[in-house]
């Protein structure tokens, strides 16, 4: 279960922190790390902080984007603080070691962290199903990027602990198959060109709606035979503006 567990780290901008991150890891026994554009490669300070993780490091993949590094994760849970202008789905660290256990079984999961200085996009963040948020002290809530991984990949570690104990019930029920995020991707794709060609966003002005719709669908959780529903809706409604034109 763990091999399967990806820890996504993106836009790092000190390499010491790649290597603290994958001590981290090691330690947890989680061994999956994909960088998405670091400022720069893994390099002597990340092997040096590393210490015995090396193999992590090592193995460690680099993409350009994040939508590249989760586009087979059936599962993508990003780092955030709570003020954000659109409010996502969240969850607690606890409870998110165990959606990520429940879960994968199924398909490759990921916890993603943002940048040292200001983390995830607000483009990156719609890009998860789930956000997780530390409950640190509101009066210094500055954690570095190694201790949220820590943090995180301890919880992860439990879970998996305990599920292997019996001490709860796995909560993905058995037969339940949710579309991965390439195909998320490619509906709410759909679903943007679909909804320009209907007049609903304009294409210069789109606002915030394909972002509320995001949220929406993503709170929803579609499976993946819902998902095809949707897009044969989408399909219909083309073919019926072209009948038309």
């Amino acid at each position: 279960m763990l091999e399967n567990i990806r820890i996504v780290l993106v836009n790092t901008s000190h390499t010491g922190n790649i290597g603290s991150a994958a001590r981290a890891m090691k330690t947890m026994g989680l061994s999956q790390l994909i960088l998405v554009d670091p400022v720069s490669a893994p390099d002597g300070k990340s092997s040096a902080l590393a210490a015995g993780a090396g193999d992590v490091l090592a193995n460690a993949k680099t993409v350009d984007t994040l939508a590249e590094a989760v586009a087979d994760c059936g599962l993508v849970v990003g780092t955030s603080a709570r003020s954000r202008t659109l409010s996502w789905p969240m969850l607690e660290p606890r409870g998110c070691g165990e959606k990520m256990i429940s879960e994968v079984s199924k398909y490759p999961v990921a916890l993603v962290f943002g940048r040292e200085n200001n983390g995830l996009s607000n483009d990156e963040l719609q890009q998860c199903h789930f956000h997780v948020c530390i409950p640190a002290n509101p009066d210094y809530s500055s954690l570095n990027l190694a201790a949220a991984v820590q943090t995180l990949c301890y919880e992860v570690r439990m879970a998996y602990l305990n599920l292997s104990r019996g001490q709860y019930p796995e909560n993905h029920p058995e037969g339940t198959e949710y579309p991965l995020a390439e195909d998320l991707e490619g509906f709410y794709s759909h679903l943007e060109q679909t909804l320009i060609k209907t007049n609903f966003i304009i294409a210069k002005h789109p606002g915030m709606v394909m972002a509320k719709l995001r949220r929406l669908y993503n709170r929803a959780r579609p499976e993946t035979p819902e998902l095809n529903i949707l897009r044969g809706i989408l399909a219909s409604v083309e073919k019926t503006i072209k009948n038309k034109d």
